[in-house]
């Protein structure tokens, strides 16, 4: 017969090992939270089999309410629809930046783009379909010019490295939604042109003394 002592001890090494093992468990998935959460803060990483190139990016300025084109590097892949989405998670990831003239808080942005052709454009052209991520969109600023130069900056960048987009449609998480946050419309389709926007000049009765 097992001493009762024995029996005491075996079953506290047996129920510290379990709770050891507990710890241990929580201590990993506290972990994976932590890098989870820091990967999604980080602009989108490019792809490893693409080649540097030149793009143009349309960036928004709060200050001065414009859109400027920008000439940045990025590795982006050649097929049109994997180009569009890594483009944009690129564009949207400068505005996650500390010195950023246009700031939007980070983390992924972009869940899918789709090119269709598209019924609406008398020429042809595709319609690109933009599916906003909800949390994304949840952390944008509220504002109609904010809201505003935000569309731009993605329509503008677009219309500059694929030209073949006719209109672009804004969707957030696979659903049609009313606003980006309270003020720019997203229940309809916007041209894909150049969005550069400048500094209004002030008009000569605003000048006078």
């Amino acid at each position: 017969m097992i001493p009762r002592y024995q029996r005491i001890l075996f079953w506290s090494l047996t129920g510290a090992i379990l709770l050891m093992s507990a710890f241990l468990l929580r201590g990993c998935q506290q972990a994976q939270k932590r890098l989870t959460a820091l990967n999604n803060e980080s602009p989108i990483a490019a792809p490893t089999s693409a080649a540097i190139e030149d793009v143009t990016l349309y960036l928004a300025n709060d200050a001065d309410g414009t859109i400027t084109p920008s000439t940045a590097k990025a590795a982006l892949p050649q097929d049109p629809t994997l180009r569009a989405r890594a483009l944009l998670e690129y564009l949207l990831g400068q505005y996650a930046q500390p010195d950023s003239a246009h700031p939007i808080k980070g983390g992924a942005a972009i869940d899918d783009v789709f090119l269709l052709n598209d019924p609406g454009s008398r020429e042809k052209g595709k319609l690109a379909i933009i599916n906003l991520h909800g949390d994304w969109v949840a952390n944008h600023p509220s504002g109609v010019e904010v809201e505003d130069l935000t569309l731009k900056s993605i329509i503008g960048t677009l219309h500059g490295a694929l030209p073949e987009i006719a209109h672009v449609r804004f969707l957030v998480d696979g659903q049609q939604r009313e606003t980006l946050a309270g003020h720019a419309a997203l229940n309809r389709s916007y041209p894909a042109i150049d969005t550069t926007a400048r500094p209004t000049a002030p008009s000569e009765a605003a000048t006078q003394p």
